[in-house]
């Protein structure tokens, strides 16, 4: 993962697949929160990241920027989007010293000091030397990300390469661990560390001189696309919840018509960054199957138990931790706040009871399958030859509400009485869409 955030190129990544390129330079500035300056200059930087991606492609499978955001279905075995790890939001000089450090780590095991002198041999002369205590903070991230391994011993302490993984399977063995790698990747989630992984093998496959060229066996359908900018942030929060730590970031709504705070020293225009400032203790992280999304549960001082959803969090730093107590103890009361929750709605519980139809002339009822799959602790109270009778009890109706909707006529809401009246306005609503219309000609 990259050393420096990329919130700016995340949120315009996300916007120009949503938008398709509907919005000019300054409309697209405007929403985002940025001038049209740094809109240029962020366009060249993707750019730069697309060709250093894939620049080791023969010239007629490479990319241009605009191919890696046009949509189609059967190319999600490579997610677009996913570029943007790869790219390593790092520093020139940072990006020359480390790949000097991994070329020199590949050959043998050598000290901070013997990896002090490569670089100071090996970096362009308009470079500055780094000094130690550089070396050393470089080796604790490489460390940090799994790249190296500090070898056992005394001081001073021997660094190497962190690839037994690869470099001790055969080629059978290494084919079938990046066919269950691909399979995991695109199946479970969070997946970009599985992408990244996925790479990886494929590029030790290549070095290997018996390699034959890898057939992909499995196409996957990708829907949510903005899943894998989210998951930037997500490591960030596990690691904050396990460390027991609060969290500053700056926080834009889903009904924000802006998605990123610039730091701009133009006074003018920094009047108009409408992000808002958040201090959240993280206690939970949700995935919402239906929709894509990421949110974060926690506590706040003043308003108690919170959410946000991950894509509107931006500049995030951690704080302060807090006592193991204080932790579980709001930890519990927000477990007890979810216990009938659908996904992370903490109102009321209220019991909702449907009517579900069963398949006329199907072989299986996939229905009754379905509901019984996906229904969470709802269970089957009635049922006779042509339907069948769920109840649940939820906190609030909105959550689970789509659910039901998208059963159509094989589902009617019986109880609470308020949610039928809904529904039916709902149906109602769509069905003056079909009505006939007849003009006089």
């Amino acid at each position: 993962m990259a050393r420096e955030s990329f919130d700016k190129e995340i949120q315009f990544l996300r916007m120009l697949v949503l938008t398709s390129g509907a919005y000019s330079r300054q409309q697209f500035a405007e929403r985002l929160g940025i001038s049209v300056h740094t809109f240029d200059k962020t366009i060249k930087r993707l750019k730069e990241i697309v060709h250093t991606v894939t620049e080791e492609l023969p010239e007629n499978q490479g990319k241009e920027f605009a191919d890696m955001l046009r949509f189609s279905y059967y190319e999600s075995s490579d997610p677009m989007l996913l570029f943007l790890y790869r790219a390593k939001s790092l520093k020139e000089s940072e990006s020359y010293r480390l790949s000097l450090i991994l070329i020199a780590l590949q050959e043998q095991s050598l000290t901070a000091a013997e990896l002090m002198d490569v670089c100071s041999s090996g970096l362009p002369e308009d470079f500055p030397l780094p000094d130690e205590k550089t070396i050393r903070t470089d080796l604790k991230y490489l460390e940090e990300v799994g790249v190296i391994r500090r070898e056992t011993g005394r001081r001073p302490y021997r660094y190497r390469m962190n690839n037994d993984l690869v470099t001790q399977l055969s080629e059978d063995e290494l084919l079938d661990l990046y066919d269950f790698v691909d399979v995991m990747a695109n199946t479970q989630v969070p997946s970009v560390q599985g992408y990244l992984l996925r790479d990886s093998l494929k590029k030790a496959r290549k070095q290997k001189e018996d390699a034959q060229p890898i057939a992909e066996p499995f196409l996957y359908k990708y829907h949510y696309y903005s899943r894998i900018l989210d998951e930037a942030h997500l490591y960030t929060l596990f690691q904050a919840i396990r460390e027991r730590r609060k969290i500053w970031f700056v926080y834009f709504s889903p009904k924000s018509r802006t998605r990123y705070a610039s730091k701009n020293t133009n006074p003018l225009f920094e009047r108009e960054a409408a992000g808002k400032q958040e201090l959240l203790l993280p206690l939970k992280v949700v995935y919402d199957h239906q929709y894509g999304r990421w949110y974060v549960l926690g506590n706040v001082p003043r308003l108690g138990i919170v959410k946000y959803r991950v894509e509107g969090l931006t500049q995030i730093e951690v704080g302060e931790a807090v006592s193991e107590e204080e932790f579980a103890r709001k930890l519990q009361k927000l477990e007890e706040s979810l216990r009938y929750s659908w996904l992370v709605d903490t109102g009321n519980p209220v019991k909702i009871k449907a009517r579900f139809y069963h398949p006329e002339g199907a072989q299986t009822n996939f229905i009754k399958e379905r509901v019984q799959l996906q229904g969470q602790w709802g269970t089957i109270t009635e049922e006779n030859e042509n339907s069948f009778i769920y109840e649940i009890t939820v906190n609030g109706t909105t959550e689970i509400k789509p659910w039901l909707r998208s059963f159509g006529s094989s589902c009617e809401v019986l109880e609470p009485s308020y949610l039928r009246r809904e529904f039916i306005a709902e149906w109602k609503e769509i069905q003056s869409y079909y009505e006939p219309v007849r003009e006089d000609l």
